[in-house]
């Protein structure tokens, strides 16, 4: 019978169950994969698992896997199924002499899964690092600082669209969300997706589109970018924007709340509240 407090220790992981959630300590060295040491530790609470899964895996070891409800952790949504299974947080590999105690850790979290544990997440529940964030891509230098997103534009690496345009900032307000694409392969980016695009028409190649930042060798390495992506994307859903919403005039703080609104932020009592104060503050 699992107790909270106890442990199980993998391959470059150690998992500890608590009664609401799960505590992810990820090992320092060289085979352990820099994504994990990078995000360091992870708490991941129970509310945000819809199942965990033991598998038997190669070379006489065992697998266990929880499995992250849809929309409840930003860094697997940024990452939208691109990371190779060796760097997915939320696997881990155990000699197959542990393979029962991997199964009970297993029984235990299932034991305390909700009913709705299928279903996707209302909102983000799992914590991703956060800013001041930065990041080195290859034609740019990405900062967040909480409330917007800057490119400052590199002399060797921009192309001659970005260096005209000059440096570029995004409020979270002006973000609908995140395109991340892995480094991997072909070179990958990070894409502002935005209410509104700056450019008419948009462009749709990432060294010309002023909203996003190009990855290559050495620049914009999983273990940097994704993380920061993760952070931006769980910004743009947070209630932040509301807030920055009061310097605008009522009938722009309204129109605003409405776009939240509609798009999940706020319950139908906090909007009620928000509304009812825009429209009573003198304009």
């Amino acid at each position: 019978m699992w107790r909270m407090g106890d442990v199980l220790a993998g391959n470059h992981a150690v998992w500890e169950f608590d009664s609401d959630s799960v505590l992810i300590r990820f090992a320092r060295g060289m085979r352990t994969p820099r994504l994990w040491q990078a995000l360091g530790s992870r708490r991941i609470p129970l509310e945000a698992v819809s199942a965990v899964t033991v598998t038997a895996g190669r070379r006489d070891t065992v697998v266990l896997r929880a499995v992250p409800r849809p929309g409840a952790d930003p860094l697997m949504e940024a990452a939208a199924g691109q990371l190779k299974e060796a760097c997915d947080p939320y696997r881990m590999v155990l000699p197959g002499d542990r393979a029962t105690s991997a199964a009970a850790f297993a029984a235990a979290v299932r034991s305390q899964l909700g009913p709705d544990a299928a279903e996707p997440a209302p909102r983000f529940l799992v914590d991703v690092p956060q800013p001041p964030l930065q990041l080195k891509a290859y034609d740019a230098r990405v900062g967040f600082d909480g409330s917007s997103v800057a490119f400052h534009w590199s002399r060797t690496g921009a192309t001659g669209t970005k260096w005209k345009a000059g440096d570029q900032q995004y409020p979270l307000a002006d973000l609908t969300g995140v395109e991340w694409r892995s480094p991997g392969g072909t070179g990958g980016h990070l894409r502002l997706v935005l209410r509104e695009p700056r450019q008419t028409p948009a462009d749709p190649r990432p060294d010309h589109d002023l909203a996003s930042a190009v990855f290559g060798v050495g620049y914009g390495a999983v273990h940097e970018s994704l993380p920061f992506a993760a952070a931006v994307l769980a910004a743009t859903r947070s209630r932040t924007p509301v807030a920055a919403a009061r310097g605008r005039s009522g009938d722009e703080r309204l129109r605003h709340l409405g776009e939240l609104y509609s798009a999940g932020l706020l319950t139908d009592g906090e909007y009620a509240t928000l509304r009812d104060r825009f429209t009573t503050e003198p304009r």
